[in-house]
């Protein structure tokens, strides 16, 4: 990755501004609490996970549980397996089949990103639609790809996906409860989860005010527990004003942001946040985001228990499996239109106050 080529340059709007605006009310939330005898006695907690989802869709949580040495030794291994030579690397390239493992191609809203990455799936095989036909009733498995070396990455991985693991089931828990819900609301989504860990390496960049090491983009799945080195370069676009703003890493945190499908299940109390990520010209910057995602099964709409007459259902059911294998098709091929987006399914304003005055009448 030497000289910017052209299918890396980001249109005039959307290039990056050199000028950092570090964030300041990012919310710092302290998980210690989780780990006494009854989590939920701590009153703030809840009010606070709540808040920061409202307000920010994003939040940075310490003491965690996630073992700092589980998270150490996958960022070593990661650091060994990115630093090889291409050649070694693209032995286990995914491709439209095999779509889990290495690649260096990767395009958000069809521009190419300046990273390289490698994806691997929590339940392996992960179990998806044959096709991205809504009434597909065939499924395939997806499976791991692992390189022969670093021969500690595999095992690295799974240690740490496993701990991460835990900590969205909590963390969805909370969620659930901050939205006046049972603990234990989602935790049903997620028993054939679709669920995958990425590693990211974002090589400097000559021409870092043309590119972006992810163009700006929200999550569509449910949850992303992201774990980023000193570096730094994630920026949030601030929901009160639209400012790009960077994330300053904080040592041994993981940053928490909420996905398309919480936003839709919450039926817009909670939003998910765009975001994008930054590259410099003098340091590369690793990171691992964990990926939380439902079944492929899930047929994603705004929960009954938070919608009302007054407050209808504001997007139509979706499968997400076919959001899913229909998503990660796009990441093979550029696209003529926009990739598939839960906007695809809100219902319209105009439609809301339709539905609205019906229900008043009939009432």
């Amino acid at each position: 990755m030497g000289e910017v080529d052209p299918a890396f340059i980001q249109d005039l709007e959307h290039r990056p501004k050199l000028a950092i605006i570090e964030a300041e009310g990012i919310p710092l939330i302290d998980l210690s609490v989780l780990n006494s005898a009854d989590p939920v006695s701590d009153g703030s907690l809840v009010p606070d996970i709540g808040d920061a989802c409202k307000k920010w869709g994003f939040f940075q949580v310490i003491n965690h549980g996630v073992p700092l040495e589980k998270r150490k030794k996958l960022e070593k291994a990661a650091r060994e397996f990115f630093h090889q030579p291409l050649e070694e690397k693209v032995k286990i390239r995914r491709d439209e089949v095999r779509v889990y493992g290495y690649y260096e191609t990767e395009h958000t809203k069809n521009v190419r990103d300046w990273k390289e990455v490698f994806d691997f799936t929590l339940q392996n095989p992960t179990i998806v639609p044959a096709s991205t036909r809504p009434d597909e009733e065939q499924v395939v498995e997806w499976h791991n790809h692992w390189p022969q070396y670093p021969p500690q990455l595999r095992e690295a991985c799974e240690e740490y996906a496993e701990e991460v693991e835990k900590l969205c089931f909590k963390l969805m828990e909370l969620i659930a409860l901050s939205l006046g819900l049972p603990a234990d609301s989602f935790n049903g989504f997620f028993k054939d989860q679709t669920s995958f860990v990425r590693l990211n390496h974002y090589p400097p960049c000559p021409a870092p005010e043309l590119a972006l090491g992810v163009g700006r983009h929200k999550d569509g799945g449910a949850l992303t527990v992201l774990a980023q080195d000193d570096v730094g370069g994630l920026e949030v676009k601030r929901k009160s004003d639209g400012v790009w703003i960077r994330v300053k890493p904080t040592p041994d945190a993981f940053i928490i942001n909420v996905g398309d499908i919480i936003q839709v299940w919450s039926n817009e109390r909670y939003e998910s946040v765009e975001h994008r990520v930054m590259v410099n010209s003098e340091k590369e910057r690793f990171s691992i985001p964990f990926f939380f995602n439902p079944a492929h099964y899930t047929i994603v709409k705004p929960l009954e228990e938070l919608t009302s007459e007054e407050n209808p259902p504001r997007y139509r059911p979706y499968n997400w499996g076919n959001f899913l294998v229909t998503r990660k098709g796009s990441n093979f091929k550029k696209l003529d239109v926009e990739n598939i987006q839960i906007s695809h399914f809100r219902i319209s304003e105009s439609e809301l106050a339709n539905r609205f005055e019906k229900a008043v009448s009939v009432a």
